[in-house]
Protein backbone atom coordinates (compact mmCIF):
# COMPACT_ATOMS: atom_id res chain seq x y z
CA UNK A 1 0.00 0.00 0.00
CA UNK A 2 1.52 3.03 -1.15
CA UNK A 3 0.84 6.73 0.65
CA UNK A 4 1.11 9.96 -0.28
CA UNK A 5 3.98 12.35 1.33
CA UNK A 6 3.47 16.68 1.79
CA UNK A 7 5.20 17.18 -0.86
CA UNK A 8 3.39 14.92 -3.52
CA UNK A 9 5.44 12.02 -3.78
CA UNK A 10 4.25 8.58 -3.14
CA UNK A 11 5.53 6.23 -0.38
CA UNK A 12 6.25 2.65 -1.11
CA UNK A 13 6.37 0.41 1.52
CA UNK A 14 9.73 -1.85 1.86
CA UNK A 15 13.33 -1.21 0.91
CA UNK A 16 15.01 0.12 -1.93
CA UNK A 17 17.31 -2.27 -4.20
CA UNK A 18 20.31 -0.44 -6.19
CA UNK A 19 20.87 -2.39 -9.88
CA UNK A 20 22.86 -1.56 -12.91
CA UNK A 21 21.55 -3.05 -16.41
CA UNK A 22 24.69 -3.23 -18.62
CA UNK A 23 23.66 -3.37 -22.06
CA UNK A 24 26.02 -4.99 -24.75
CA UNK A 25 25.55 -5.27 -28.84
CA UNK A 26 25.38 -8.85 -29.46
CA UNK A 27 27.54 -11.40 -31.17
CA UNK A 28 27.91 -10.66 -34.75
CA UNK A 29 26.14 -7.62 -34.68
CA UNK A 30 28.44 -4.37 -35.83
CA UNK A 31 29.31 -2.29 -33.33
CA UNK A 32 30.94 1.07 -34.70
CA UNK A 33 31.91 2.65 -31.45
CA UNK A 34 33.91 -0.20 -30.86
CA UNK A 35 35.96 -0.61 -34.05
CA UNK A 36 36.36 3.17 -33.50
CA UNK A 37 38.00 3.00 -30.41
CA UNK A 38 39.95 -0.41 -31.61
CA UNK A 39 41.04 1.64 -34.53
CA UNK A 40 42.33 4.71 -32.37
CA UNK A 41 44.42 2.56 -29.46
CA UNK A 42 47.58 2.67 -31.98
CA UNK A 43 47.73 6.14 -32.04
CA UNK A 44 47.62 5.98 -28.22
CA UNK A 45 50.65 3.46 -27.87
CA UNK A 46 48.54 1.15 -26.92
CA UNK A 47 49.06 -2.41 -27.91
CA UNK A 48 47.29 -5.98 -27.19
CA UNK A 49 44.10 -4.64 -26.79
CA UNK A 50 41.46 -5.95 -29.31
CA UNK A 51 37.74 -6.85 -29.46
CA UNK A 52 36.81 -3.49 -28.16
CA UNK A 53 32.34 -3.37 -27.40
CA UNK A 54 31.50 -0.41 -26.21
CA UNK A 55 27.84 -0.66 -24.93
CA UNK A 56 26.09 1.39 -21.89
CA UNK A 57 25.34 1.15 -18.26
CA UNK A 58 21.82 2.31 -16.43
CA UNK A 59 21.75 2.29 -13.06
CA UNK A 60 18.24 2.88 -10.70
CA UNK A 61 17.17 2.01 -7.40
CA UNK A 62 13.70 0.45 -7.30
CA UNK A 63 11.17 0.37 -4.51
CA UNK A 64 9.74 -3.01 -3.37
CA UNK A 65 8.77 -5.41 -0.54
CA UNK A 66 11.61 -7.88 -1.49
CA UNK A 67 14.52 -8.49 -3.79
CA UNK A 68 13.00 -10.64 -6.44
CA UNK A 69 10.09 -7.83 -6.47
CA UNK A 70 12.31 -5.62 -7.60
CA UNK A 71 14.87 -7.54 -9.44
CA UNK A 72 11.50 -8.54 -11.90
CA UNK A 73 11.02 -4.67 -12.36
CA UNK A 74 14.54 -4.92 -13.94
CA UNK A 75 14.40 -7.53 -16.02
CA UNK A 76 10.80 -5.64 -17.34
CA UNK A 77 13.02 -2.47 -17.64
CA UNK A 78 15.63 -4.22 -19.06
CA UNK A 79 13.62 -5.88 -21.77
CA UNK A 80 11.19 -3.83 -23.19
CA UNK A 81 13.04 0.19 -22.41
CA UNK A 82 16.34 -0.27 -21.83
CA UNK A 83 17.58 -2.35 -25.02
CA UNK A 84 16.65 -3.15 -28.19
CA UNK A 85 16.03 -7.20 -27.99
CA UNK A 86 16.63 -7.65 -31.90
CA UNK A 87 20.43 -6.40 -31.69
CA UNK A 88 21.21 -5.85 -27.56
CA UNK A 89 21.82 -8.56 -24.62
CA UNK A 90 21.75 -7.07 -21.61
CA UNK A 91 22.88 -8.32 -18.00
CA UNK A 92 21.80 -7.21 -14.28
CA UNK A 93 23.47 -6.70 -11.28
CA UNK A 94 22.67 -5.87 -7.75
CA UNK A 95 25.23 -3.16 -7.11
CA UNK A 96 24.40 -1.63 -3.79
CA UNK A 97 23.12 -2.60 -0.16
CA UNK A 98 19.67 -2.91 0.25
CA UNK A 99 18.43 0.36 2.42
CA UNK A 100 15.13 0.95 3.69
CA UNK A 101 13.15 2.70 1.95
CA UNK A 102 13.21 6.46 3.95
CA UNK A 103 17.25 6.36 3.81
CA UNK A 104 16.95 6.48 -0.15
CA UNK A 105 14.76 9.79 -0.05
Amino acid sequence: MSSERQDGRTEQPGQSFRYAVNVMPKPGILDPQGRAVEQSLPHLGVEGVGLVRVGRRVELSVAAADEAGARATVDRLAAELLSNPLIETYAIELVGAVAPLEAVR
